[in-house]
């Protein structure tokens, strides 16, 4: 290296750390704690093989070897997940400024709850799968639904970022979704509120905000968008959070392409149908019907239209 080149790299050494002096955001230096990204992901494509054994991972299991596989997996779960659990609760306390002494002791509590939870997660799961095949007639096989549809894959994820979520954990949950919307294209935040025999068809642009409690029985098309109508902010204009912001939706309620529905105090009464395309902000009774008039359309032929402008 010559020294015009030295001397160019240290200035522009020199420029970068005043960079991290003058703003303090934007890096993590001077601190202990930070979750792993790539561990907690790892978190997620093991319970993959939990949930659905045989179809991620090995997949030479039989009778014989099943019991084997699953203490292995299990054991490196629990160990993986209070490692980034305890990781995540140093943070949140280094973060506010306080150092925890009961990181571990709560860490290990809350890792033995969430996995005696896996069962009943799964339980869960297999009955979205089944909606997904039930509620789609281009599925072949349960096989399919599991191997490929980005519906499934998101609702997996959010049903274990969920129990993280309810637990406390910090931003561990929120890595877990954020991960699943850019593989599936579905972004459900770990906060939301969902029911039994859950279905996304495609997937694509689904939005679930973090207040929304979704019933059983409950069917979504792509782009459709369960958010708030507008962001609460105290007198100094700060956002408030911890409040209700996003819509309820009752059982056996299924929700077309591109609808939109918003607020907190918006309840899709049970068995309603949204039709696609539409904006609701007011509640609608149980039963009912939503959808928009249809829209004047214009049908000629080439030779009739002339300079029609499309």
């Amino acid at each position: 290296m010559s020294d015009s080149q030295e001397a160019r790299l240290f200035r522009q050494v020199d420029g970068m750390i005043a960079s991290y002096r003058r703003d303090r955001r934007g890096h993590h230096v001077n601190r202990r704690f930070l979750p792993s990204r790539d561990e907690i992901l790892d978190i997620v494509h093991l319970l993959l093989q939990l949930f659905y054994p045989g179809y991620f991972g090995r997949q030479d299991l039989t009778d014989d070897n099943l019991q084997n596989h699953v203490v292995t997996v299990l054991s490196t779960v629990r160990e993986k997940v209070e490692r980034q659990v305890r990781t995540c609760l140093c943070f949140a306390a280094e973060s506010g400024g306080q150092m925890e002494a009961s990181c571990g002791d709560t860490a290990r509590d809350l890792t033995a709850a969430f996995m005696e939870r896996l069962p009943a997660i799964r339980e869960a799961l297999i009955e979205d799968v089944q909606a997904a095949y039930d509620g789609d007639p281009a599925a072949s096989s349960l096989d399919e639904v599991i191997l490929a549809y980005p519906g499934v894959l998101a609702i997996t994820v959010h049903r274990v970022a969920h129990e993280l979520h309810l637990m406390g954990v910090p931003l561990m949950p929120r890595i877990m979704s954020e991960w699943a919307h850019s593989r599936s294209g579905a972004d459900i935040h770990p906060g939301a509120r969902i029911g039994r025999s859950f279905f996304i068809d495609h997937a694509t642009g689904v939005v679930v905000g973090e207040t929304t409690t979704i019933g059983a029985n409950v069917k979504l098309y792509q782009g459709v968008t369960l958010g708030a109508l507008s962001i609460p902010k105290d007198a100094r204009g700060r956002v408030i959070r911890d409040t209700r912001r996003h819509p309820t939706v009752r059982d056996n309620v299924t929700i077309y392409a591109n609808a939109t529905v918003l607020g907190g105090e918006t309840i899709l009464g049970a068995d309603s149908i949204v039709g696609g395309s539409v904006f609701v902000t007011t509640s609608v009774p149980a039963g009912s019907r939503v959808a928009l008039r249809p829209p004047d359309l214009t049908v000629r032929s080439k030779a009739e239209a002339g300079d029609f402008v499309i």
